[in-house]
């Protein structure tokens, strides 16, 4: 165990208020985290799942399809500066014309933008702190507007030193920070084996993360009087979105960026009786790549897997839907699924890339990572 996972055991346990078990996504009131971060996932054997009084018995979900423009190597601060204040702007109009939603989503990656050519330490320069300026900024509009404000972004850690993160961040609408959701796995051997994703995610550090965080905080599930919370920029892996469906997730806020797959989004509403909304960029005016590339349809869908609201345009747009959280609750169960036809077929898989890759190497950029990953693989 190193010294940085001793120091951050000590601090999880000793946090107070929040909590930095809540912070990190660690299921559980956000108003109070446990004292120390629990090693094993409970669930209820009844079909219920852990939640805290709702305040209202409806809410306005409010999906922000907007740009990504990637931050300007040559003037990183200005023009990640330049990516926020737009971004301050969009919170602004959402609540421009009377209540404005109850909560507001964004894509993956609105602050800091998308750079394909980016190496490891360009993602480091451009990437924010958590918190830092930038949710000290998202934080004041949140408490402005009595509204929860969600975001992805590029983000270090200085717990992980070196380690490139793709983090969603949920701010409540008192400007507290109640989540920081690590990406739970990239897509690997998707590329012909020329270029992988370099971010760390949890699978690719799974037992120095389950060590310092306990095994709950890998799907976390934020209970809010709002409903029960959850976040993922994964794509095509229904299974994950099962297991929070499972914890307790009751709207699934999934962001994306250059495009996802409208199917796979309506079936994780439709496989576990849930809302999910996904957040897609928009038209990006300005962007090194193809302005409109794979930008547009941001949705909602409801737990029948029908689309209840969709971005009619690939511009930037506020796409809304309410939320009947209250007569949700009262009729919603953990999905009904029967594991002992299949578990054993589960049990038995052998992934294709094992886990805890990145533990003691960090590619340094795209094509360094396909070298690197070129290897690993344990299939023939």
């Amino acid at each position: 165990m190193n010294e940085k996972a001793l120091s951050r055991r000590a601090l999880l346990g000793a946090a107070g208020g929040i909590g930095l078990s809540a912070a990190l996504g660690v299921s559980g009131q956000a108003a109070a985290a446990p004292a120390e971060p629990k090693a094993d996932v409970a669930i209820n054997p009844d079909g219920r799942y852990p939640v805290v009084p709702l305040t209202k018995d409806s809410w306005t979900l409010g999906v922000a399809q907007a740009r990504s423009i990637p931050v300007d190597l040559s003037r990183v601060e200005a023009s990640r500066r330049d990516n926020l204040n737009h971004m301050l702007g969009l919170i602004d109009a959402a609540f421009a014309f009377g209540g404005g939603p109850d909560l507001l989503f964004f894509h993956e990656f609105p602050i800091t933008g998308f750079g394909a050519g980016w190496t490891r330490q360009d993602v480091l320069k451009v990437a924010i702190e958590i918190p830092g300026v930038e949710t000290e900024a998202i934080a004041k509009k949140a408490k402005q507007y009595g509204a929860y404000v969600v975001f992805g972004s590029y983000a270090r850690d200085p717990d992980w030193p070196g380690h490139a993160l793709s983090i969603t961040t949920v701010i409540g609408p008192d400007g507290r920070i109640l989540s920081r959701g690590w990406k739970a796995r990239n897509i690997k051997g998707a590329f012909g084996g020329e270029i992988e994703l370099f971010t760390t995610t949890i699978y690719d550090v799974l037992d120095r993360f389950v060590e310092m965080y306990g095994r709950d905080a890998i799907l976390p599930v934020i209970q809010t009087p709002i409903g029960n919370l959850a976040t993922s920029s994964v794509q095509r892996e229904p299974e994950l979105f099962r297991a929070l469906a499972i914890k307790g997730a009751e709207v699934i806020l999934r962001t994306a960026t250059g495009g996802f797959v409208p199917a796979d989004v309506a079936a994780t509403s439709l496989y576990n009786s849930v809302y999910t909304a996904v957040s897609n960029n928009a038209i990006s005016p300005g962007s090194p790549f193809f302005e409109d590339s794979n930008a547009g349809g941001s949705a909602i869908y409801g737990p029948d897997g029908e689309v209840m609201a969709i971005a009619k345009s690939p511009n930037e747009t506020l796409v809304t839907a309410r939320i009947p959280i209250g007569a949700f609750r009262a009729r919603h169960r953990q999905p009904t699924i029967h594991p002992q036809l299949y578990m054993d077929v589960f049990n038995g898989y052998t992934p294709r890339f094992p886990p805890n890759l990145f533990d003691n190497y960090q590619p340094g950029d795209l094509k360094d990572a396909g070298r690197y990953l070129r290897d690993k693989g344990v299939w023939k």
